[in-house]
């Protein structure tokens, strides 16, 4: 997934128009919310829907926020809270803490079957 969240993220720090900007969000809440499925079925644990990822601070230029949430099969909540920055780069930096009910499930760099760590 770290190609597609890097044309994303270069999209959406590089783009001055809107139409386009509403594209690259969309494309980036996608890939956020998929990634956030396969990796937890990975670890056993299923979603009774796909996370609804919204952008709560638009901090603008170098960095960008997200939030997705959903609910466990079991009930219990699912909460993604990312960031990235130095967006405009060809390297951005990422990170994403995934919490189902209160317990950190992952805590990673990056999100996706195709997802290559890179503190590892």
């Amino acid at each position: 997934m770290r190609i597609v969240v890097l044309g994303v993220l270069v999209a959406l720090g590089t783009s001055g128009c809107r139409v386009m900007q509403h594209i690259s969000d969309g494309a980036y809440r996608n890939a956020v919310a998929d990634g956030t499925v396969d990796d937890l079925r990975a670890r056993g644990i299923t979603l009774r829907a796909r996370p609804e990822c919204e952008f709560p601070v638009r901090a603008g230029g170098q960095t960008l926020t997200i939030r997705c949430t959903a609910r466990a099969a079991d009930g219990a909540p699912v909460t993604v809270t990312g960031r990235a920055s130095r967006v405009d780069q060809s390297d951005p930096l990422e990170e994403y803490v995934v919490t189902v009910g209160n317990r950190v499930v992952l805590r990673q760099d990056c999100l996706g079957l195709g997802c290559v760590h890179r503190n590892h």
